[in-house]
């Protein structure tokens, strides 16, 4: 595994376009957000996204994420209604993940059986700044192991733990113990399906 060093608020543009490279061949990163550290790779790429199941034992119905650019980007992947799309206009880029109704743009084994994907836009240097460097979204999953109740947060324990499973890791400092708060939708109207981090009430909690 490698590991990268990044600035957390001004990012190595070098670095940073080393690591898009990597995942555009199929590597697996641990990555900060805003939130927790997560795992990112090519959505498309079928045996990248197996491995980031398999390291974190999700079965086929567990929604996979999708990290975008910015909501321009989000519209070519999700479905979004009136009140779909004022709520991620207000609450983005932040601490939260929709889940929506998949576009066609969105391979099946990244949604449920109900046809939806989760959608984040966060606010965190590193992710941004890998996104400005591609067409497409990342495919993002939260780095927490099987059984275990919070995230890694510290890379020197995500390179002890993951070192061989993954292929790189980029280190920008300690990470947060807190996931995204998780919203669904029913009717227009949005829930609260997981609470993290986050001012709940801004989003229906």
């Amino acid at each position: 595994m490698q590991r990268f060093h990044l600035h957390p608020d001004n990012p190595q543009q070098r670095l940073l376009a080393k690591a898009a490279d990597a995942i555009a061949h199929g590597a697996v990163v641990a990555c900060p957000t805003d939130c927790s550290y997560v795992l990112l790779c090519e959505p498309t790429d079928k045996a990248a996204v197996e491995r980031i199941r398999a390291l974190r034992q999700l079965d086929d119905n567990h929604p996979l994420t999708l990290l975008c650019r910015d909501l321009s980007q989000v519209s070519s992947y999700a479905t979004l209604g009136t009140t779909e799309h004022r709520l991620l206009r207000a609450s983005t880029p932040g601490p939260y993940t929709f889940v929506l109704p998949a576009t066609r743009e969105v391979p099946k084994r990244l949604q449920d059986r109900r046809r939806a994907v989760g959608i984040r836009i966060c606010d965190h240097t590193v992710p941004q700044g890998l996104l400005a460097l591609r067409e497409a979204p990342l495919l993002s999953s939260t780095l927490q192991l099987p059984g275990e109740d919070f995230p890694l947060l510290d890379p020197e324990d995500i390179e002890t733990r993951l070192g061989k499973r993954i292929d790189l890791l980029l280190d920008a400092g300690p990470g947060d113990w807190q996931v995204s708060t998780v919203v669904a939708f029913e009717d227009g109207v949005p829930h609260v399906v997981r609470p993290g981090k986050g001012d709940l009430a801004r989003v229906g909690g």
